[in-house]
């Protein structure tokens, strides 16, 4: 009897320790994706739940992983899908409908909650150049997308590419708008001819192809708040003196520059969709949106979020608003066909 009691009481509390095990809740982004681990450790302890990253590559081949297992989805929480990108999520029915309370911090203008996103941090998509390169060659730097697709400059410009890369998206958006579609097509095959290099995503342009990490282009398609990040991974930074310019800067060319937002949302067929909705919440915490600029090098979504004084190297273009989202698959299938297909 006393055997049987305890072989019970052993059930019991095996069966309590299962129970109490954490749950796994599952969340892609893309490859640039940063954050504090102690952040992430947090809130697995609040929430007793472990969370899987997984890196889905450039944000759209993550998209096309994303919609390719739609069926049997890869995650819980998708973050990384942006304004050039929300449109074909939504058209895919990717995500469920969830609206943050955290989003009444965000400017209406800035949110994708009409694509079930919801918006976690804003950049400009902009033009960078290597200081220390063009004041060695004695160049003058171009003054308009004009002539940065004359041969003297597209041969020295790196960029991702539209159909795999939300930044090069962004700028062939950004490019449609200023030149209308015939025209910015015109562009592309222009700068092509020119030498302009395009590569399959941004990390490819800046860290591999850009002159300031060894590659050889001096023109990179990035952000504007990338000369920032250069001062702070500079080789003895020293955040009490600050230097009197960043090794990089920007070329903000009229109709090139393009404000991006980023948002989390909860992907369909989840298992854990309250713990889903419970990360997005997190995402949209102060103190995960005071984490993102110095890591990611982006601007938070919400806010009040006091910035380091690094970012006095980044810039906030003048005008330059967030376009209106499209359905943008048309246009990427036009540059695909007109500009890097064609020979």
């Amino acid at each position: 009897m006393i055997k049987l009691k305890l072989n019970v009481l052993s059930l019991f509390l095996v069966g309590g320790l299962a129970s109490a095990a954490p749950t796994t809740l599952t969340v892609i982004t893309h490859d640039s994706f940063d954050l504090d681990k102690k952040l992430i450790a947090t809130f697995e302890a609040q929430n007793n739940v472990k969370v899987r990253l997984i890196k889905g590559g450039d944000a759209g081949e993550m998209l096309n992983r994303l919609i390719l297992t739609k069926a049997n989805p890869l995650a819980d929480v998708v973050y990384g899908l942006d304004n050039t990108l929300a449109p074909r999520a939504a058209a895919a029915g990717l995500l469920e409908a969830y609206k943050s309370p955290a989003l009444s911090k965000v400017p209406a203008a800035e949110r994708l909650d009409a694509f079930n996103l919801n918006t976690v941090d804003t950049g400009y998509v902009a033009f960078n150049y290597d200081r220390a390169w063009f004041e060695k060659a004695g160049l003058a730097l171009p003054k308009t997308l004009d002539d940065l697709k004359s041969p003297t400059y597209a041969k020295l410009t790196v960029v991702a590419s539209p159909a795999t890369s939300s930044p090069g998206l962004a700028f062939l958006l950004a490019s449609v708008n200023f030149y209308g579609q015939a025209g910015a097509m015109q562009w592309w095959k222009d700068a092509r001819a020119g030498g302009l290099k395009v590569t399959r995503g941004w990390s490819d342009s800046y860290d591999k192809e850009f002159s300031r990490n060894g590659g050889k282009y001096p023109i990179v398609l990035s952000y504007a708040s990338s000369p920032a990040a250069e001062v702070a991974y500079a080789e003895g930074y020293d955040p009490k003196k600050l230097p009197a310019q960043s090794p990089t800067g920007n070329l903000l060319l009229p109709g090139s520059t393009f404000l991006q937002l980023e948002g989390v949302g909860v992907l369909k067929g989840t298992k854990q969709p309250a713990l889903a909705r419970k990360f997005v919440d997190f995402m949209l915490s102060e103190p995960v949106q005071a984490n993102f600029p110095t890591r990611m090098w982006v601007y938070p979504a919400v806010q009040g979020v006091k910035l380091d004084p690094v970012f006095q190297f980044a810039q906030v273009p003048q005008g330059v608003k967030a376009l209106t989202p499209i359905n943008t698959q048309a246009v990427v299938d036009v540059w695909v066909r007109e500009v890097l297909r064609a020979r």
